[in-house]
């Protein structure tokens, strides 16, 4: 384990078993001048001591760690320390470990084999309240979330076959900000249907799409589509 040095920057916490991919990382982070790698360490548990000493901003976390491995640590660390932001580092592109890390708590996805640049734009964009995939796993994350289904106002299943197959199902929680309406515009954003695709199937006009689109946006704190389904993911509107 180590400890940082400087207060001034974005404090980060590497959770990875592998030093020499430790190092590398955090070469990278530290020569960001507003970003610092404050604390490494080997494994899940050590991860959440870390956090209890050092109070970070972020940790990347790898998926797989001995003792205890990240999805576990995840849901503990936000349990524990709900404003510390995790982005998991993995190898798998599998979409199945996107929606687990992201219903513990993950507000990011990457993979190991990212640029410099995408690291670097994804501690910031975290930071600043956003989600954030690897661009590698979003078109798999987008293909499972076409197998799903919103729940209705009401708590009514939809009769979606492929939904049931999947075993997935979109949840109504208390805080879900959404209508019945939007929720449907925003299962049809994720099968990649444009404005007037959507106003066609659901027998709407397209300007009532787009007010419906920036309602959404508006009403989940974020710039894009694919933001609003990951999002919806996060909150545990979404369960596998």
């Amino acid at each position: 384990m180590e400890k940082g040095r400087n207060t001034g920057a974005i404090k980060i916490i590497l959770a990875d078993d592998h030093q020499l991919f430790r190092e590398g990382v955090k070469r990278i982070i530290n020569m960001e001048n507003d970003l610092e790698v404050i604390g490494e360490c080997g494994d899940g548990i050590q991860a959440l001591e870390l956090c209890n000493e050092l109070h970070p901003d972020i940790v990347l976390m790898d998926i797989n760690m001995p003792v205890e491995n990240g999805v576990v640590a995840t849901e503990k660390l936000k349990d524990i320390f709900p404003s510390i932001k995790v982005i998991i580092l993995s190898i798998h592109d599998d979409e199945s470990y996107v929606f687990e890390t992201l219903r513990k708590g993950a507000s990011g996805y990457l993979l190991k084999d990212m640029e410099a640049e995408s690291l670097i734009n994804a501690i910031r964009s975290v930071v600043a309240g956003h989600a954030y995939i690897h661009p590698k796993v979003t078109g798999k994350l987008i293909n499972q979330l076409r197998r799903m289904t919103y729940l209705d106002e009401m708590g009514v299943v939809s009769n979606n076959v492929a939904a049931k197959e999947a075993g997935v199902k979109f949840v109504h929680t208390s805080n879900n900000p959404l209508t019945r309406r939007e929720a449907e515009v925003l299962r049809l954003m994720a099968e990649g249907k444009s404005n007037k695709s959507i106003g066609e199937f659901l027998f709407i006009s397209e300007k009532t799409v787009k007010n419906h689109v920036s309602s959404i946006l508006q009403k989940m704190e974020v710039d894009d589509r694919t933001q609003a389904v990951i999002i919806a993911i996060k909150n545990g509107w979404v369960t596998l």
